[in-house]
Order: structure tokens, then C-alpha cells, then sequence
């Protein structure tokens, strides 16, 4: 869970593995950088903003970097790795998770809400998997309930003067059974009924 708005990434592979990580980068809000032998990637022809340098990768790569990913061949990405940590940047080898300095979760998310499953480099097609059965049980719903949860939270805390009322009724509205209802009867009818609840409450 890093803030990367704003820092700079690079990334050193161009192959699938090491296009992927630059995308997530760059929707986490980094400014990404790719060094690879490969060609621009078609995929990244409409992302201007990424800067690809078709080269061999070099230590100097790394000048102003905050993060790095390794995910080139594993001899370039051992060298890699051993210059980042000696330039003192974080880096994270796709062929040895125990070479750099952190490794990535799989990830689903939802929203505002973020689920990440990691087997600390143990077993990637394991955190694969449980990312998968995650996004199978935890669908589109669960971001439309937390926007649900955002929405209602001010009204509940400007009704409702008692502080353990209102935990009481905040908690009720996190709970389960209001997922359900939500996929039955549709936001709205789940927004208005929360409303009814509150004003209730507030009697």
C-alpha cells in the first residue's frame, strides 16, 4: 500500500510481466519509465506519459527512481536488483521475490476498497487464484455498497446525536445482510431504506 502519485518508476522488462507492472504504476499515479529491448509496445502507443526507452538496461537507469521493478531475464534482473539496493531504491525482482526489497500482492478492487492476497513470494499461482476467487465473490456490488456507506455516513452522524446510536446504526449498515438487499433491490431502494432507518433512529 504505497502512495506512488507523483514518484518516479521504473521499470526494467518489456514483456508482459513487465508491461503489466507498468500500467498498475501508472494508474497508481507514478510517472513510469520502461527500459526494455523491446520495441514500444503497441498497448502503451496511448499512453504518452510513459516514457519507453528501447535499450540495455543501465545502472544510470536508476538516477531519481524511487521504485524499480525487475522483469527482464533473471541475470538482468539479479543486476538490477543489486544496483537498486545499493543506490538505496526499493526494487522488486520478478524472478527472485527474495532478492529485492518488497513483493506485490494480488490484488482485486472495489471501489474505495482494496483486497490483496500474497503468499510472500512463496507461491504467486496460489495468490493468483485466491485474487480470482476473491473477484468472483466480491463483484461490483461491493463498490457500489461502500459509495452507499460514503454517501449515507454525514447524514447518520448530523441525525443522530447519541454516539452510541449512531456506532450502532453505522455498524448495522456495514454489515452483510445489506450486501444482499443491495443486489436484490437495487441502490436506490437500499439508499432510501437506509434513510427510513436513520430517521427512525433519530425520533
Amino acid at each position: 500500500m504505497l502512495d506512488l502519485r507523483g514518484k518516479r518508476v521504473l521499470v526494467v522488462g518489456g514483456g508482459a510481466v513487465g508491461r503489466r507492472k507498468a500500467l498498475s504504476a501508472f494508474s497508481a499515479g507514478a510517472a513510469v519509465r520502461v527500459v526494455a529491448l523491446e520495441s514500444l509496445h503497441e498497448e502503451f502507443a496511448a499512453h504518452v506519459s510513459i516514457e519507453w526507452i528501447q535499450a540495455n538496461y543501465h545502472a544510470d537507469h536508476l538516477q531519481g527512481m524511487c521504485l524499480v521493478f525487475a522483469a527482464a531475464t533473471p541475470a538482468v534482473n539479479d543486476r538490477v536488483a543489486l544496483d537498486a539496493i545499493r543506490r538505496g531504491v526499493w526494487v522488486n525482482s520478478a524472478s527472485d521475490p527474495t532478492a529485492g526489497d518488497f513483493t506485490l500482492p494480488a490484488v482485486v478492487r472495489r471501489g474505495e476498497l482494496t483486497l490483496a492476497a500474497s503468499t510472500g513470494g512463496a507461491a504467486p499461482a496460489l495468490a493468483r487464484r485466491i485474487r480470482e476467487k476473491l473477484e468472483r465473490e466480491f463483484d461490483e456490488h461491493l463498490a457500489t455498497w461502500i459509495r452507499l456507506l460514503e454517501m449515507i455516513r454525514p447524514t447518520v452522524r448530523e441525525s443522530i446525536a447519541d454516539p452510541e446510536l449512531r456506532r450502532a446504526l453505522l455498524d448495522d449498515f456495514a454489515d452483510w445482510p445489506w450486501l444482499e438487499r443491495l443486489k436484490a433491490e437495487g441502490e436506490d431502494a437500499t439508499r432510501r431504506l437506509m434513510e427510513q432507518r436513520i430517521r427512525a433512529a433519530a425520533l
